[in-house]
């Protein structure tokens, strides 16, 4: 920013082409007692000072060294005027984020008038600072006796220079302040974007949890209706057992990871209730709890596998069913879990039900593309689920990593 000097000496001033116009039109009314905001001001506001008084001081030597008059405002009385011009300065910038742009017939007229105010009481307020310093270049000066004498001499010329670099410079600053604040606003709105899409998963995933409790209870329900009239003393075991597989369904539902043992010991409890229906058809083979890696999965992935393994395999043909669970962690980054069973034949290609359509959501809102289910006939009139994911070890706080790792 160049100085604007007492005299018509002054050489033109040469400034970039800017304009409070320019800033955005969304503005929302911000109070600019942050202190970012107010620290950006403070800042491009000494460095307007300083280099108007660089200016100013190093054209008054060359002046001087060429043997002619001081024209230009001494050092002090510049910093003086730039002193008393913030807080005018923070005041009107206030006032315009407080305007606001939204409504451009009521807005602009109120910040091209906050501009020009600014501006119009630079060149006074530079005359009051160089009687306070004791500046005498005003003895040099023809002081008019008239208003003709005053819009004859060179005055106005000097206040219409200083009015113009003043209301470009305050543009500027609006602009930066008004920059700044947008900014604000859209890193405030990429949080809350943020917290509204983890709290939409959450949402999402508990709902789909949900989904499980009356579809698994349906069926056992169906199961213990088949054993009450000709076995009423087993029907009453299974009731037992309902209630406790029940109690378990409601704890592992409340939250979104469990470890790998928990999760196989409530397939286990859900087989049971089944075998018991079915003890001649049914046959299970589960992996050793010994062997089994210390990692956490997702709560009641399994169990939708395995009850459509139960109620698929089973119908469309009275031969025994084989339902297989094994556990992989041999490459020390995926997790492979893979269920399988015997199925008629004619039911090898079956369309894709409730249970699998809901692993595959969950598995795409908690991992993304990390973790898959694939589900397909295998080999010996067999069918087989298999589920990828990531080896999670370190618990619910990992697990909430890689979540979020997946939705970025």
């Amino acid at each position: 920013m160049s100085a604007i000097p007492n005299e018509p000496m002054a050489p033109p001033l040469e400034l970039g082409n800017r304009d409070p116009a320019s800033s955005p039109q969304s503005m929302v009314p911000t109070a600019l007692s942050a202190r970012p905001p107010l620290a950006i001001l403070t800042a491009f506001w000494f460095y307007v000072m300083l280099s108007n008084v660089v200016y100013a001081h190093s054209m008054g030597i060359v002046l001087r060294s060429n043997g002619n008059m001081p024209v230009f405002a001494s050092w002090d009385a510049r910093v003086v005027q730039h002193l008393l011009l913030y807080p005018l300065l923070i005041g009107c910038v206030y006032l315009s984020l407080r305007v606001g742009w939204r409504s451009p017939w009521r807005a602009w007229p109120i910040q091209t008038l906050l501009g020009l105010v600014f501006s119009a009481l630079a060149s006074p307020l530079l005359m009051v600072s160089e009687y306070v310093v004791g500046d005498h270049i005003y003895k040099h000066r023809h002081t008019p006796h008239t208003m003709t004498d005053f819009w004859k001499g060179p005055e106005p010329a000097i206040w219409l220079s200083s009015v113009t670099n003043f209301l470009l410079t305050y543009g500027f600053c609006l602009a930066l302040v008004t920059g700044f604040s947008l900014y604000q606003r859209f890193r405030d709105s990429q949080l809350r974007v943020a917290a509204l899409e983890r709290a939409w998963s959450a949402a999402r995933l508990a709902t789909l949890r949900m989904q499980l409790s009356p579809h698994t209870l349906f069926n056992l329900l169906h199961t213990i209706r088949g054993q009450i009239s000709w076995d009423p003393q087993k029907a009453q075991a299974m009731v037992v057992q309902l209630g406790d597989l029940l109690r378990r369904l409601l704890s592992a539902g409340e939250r979104d990871f469990s470890r790998l043992s928990d999760e196989l010991h409530f397939t286990y409890s859900y087989l049971e209730l089944q075998k018991q229906r079915f003890p001649d058809r049914l046959t299970l083979h589960f992996p050793q709890v010994e062997v089994l890696p210390g990692v956490w999965m997702p709560s009641l992935i399994l169990q939708p596998l395995v009850e459509n393994a139960v109620m698929h395999g089973l119908s469309g043909h009275e031969g025994p069913v084989t339902i297989r669970i094994e556990i992989d962690s041999h490459d020390k980054q995926h997790l492979v879990i893979r269920i399988t069973n015997t199925v008629a034949a004619e039911r090898a290609a079956g369309r894709e039900g409730v249970g699998l359509r809901n692993v595959r959501e969950r598995l795409a809102v908690q991992f993304g593309e990390k973790a898959s289910l694939e589900a397909a006939p295998a080999e010996n009139g067999e069918w087989a689920a298999i589920v990828r994911l990531p080896l999670l070890r370190d618990g619910p706080t990992a697990s909430s990593n890689t979540r979020r790792d997946a939705l970025t």
